[in-house]
């Protein structure tokens, strides 16, 4: 339409096959027949948008995370120091026990999430959740995974370094673990609406009965 330009991001640190550009509005006129919903309900579309793809960015940080696992578990079998293989030194044991919590706990929060959704509840709160958690577990495994392919794995040889660089945007992009963790905190302490006024929220959100009167006041 006329007013409206779109230009491509270029030179990413990760995520090359995904097109990522900017795009750039100038007095750009709409008809009435685009209106998304009914007027008044961008923000509440807006935000229902946001869930989706919270929720699909977690479960894409658990590939990450499972990737890395099974890559080095591969690899620390095979690679031998000294007449073993490095999966028998306790510290690279360490980094792989580490890559085991962060995948399942990460994957028990967005099946939590998906959950809800399967439910038709409301799932904000949870799917944030999900979605810190989930990506800051990617990216701390995609670290231990280079450390523990060494030199290779900070080589594009072995492709280790490619989970490293992709899993960098997820921890920006929708929300930043900023804004995840003062959702968080603004759910326990009664000042935000847990999931809107419906105040549904996991069974496993035991405190939550705690704050009805909060959110009553």
């Amino acid at each position: 339409m006329p007013g409206f330009t779109s230009a491509e991001t270029e030179n990413k640190l990760g995520i090359w096959a995904g097109s990522t550009g900017e795009l750039f509005f100038q007095n750009v006129e709409l008809p009435a027949e685009n209106l998304v919903g009914e007027e008044g309900q961008g923000f509440e579309i807006a935000m229902y948008g946001l869930d989706q793809g919270r929720f699909t960015v977690a479960a894409g940080a658990c590939g990450v995370i499972r990737a890395c696992l099974e890559r080095s578990v591969e690899y620390a079998r095979e690679r031998e120091t000294f007449g073993q293989p490095i999966g028998k030194y306790q510290f690279v044991q360490d980094m792989i026990a580490e890559m085991v919590l962060g995948y399942e706990t990460s994957k028990l929060l967005v099946m939590q999430a998906a959950w809800m959704k399967n439910e038709g509840m409301r799932n904000t709160r949870e799917t944030s959740l999900a979605k810190w958690h989930a990506t800051e577990s990617a990216f701390r495994a995609a670290h231990l995974a280079i450390q523990v392919h060494g030199a290779y794995g900070y080589s594009g040889e072995y492709g280790i370094e490619r989970y490293f660089r992709n899993a960098r945007a997820p921890i920006i992009y929708e929300g930043t673990t900023q804004v995840h963790k003062m959702m968080q905190a603004e759910h326990a302490l009664g000042y935000r609406h847990l999931n809107g006024r419906d105040g549904d929220v996991s069974p496993l959100c035991s405190w939550a009965p705690a704050l009805s009167p909060v959110h009553a006041t």
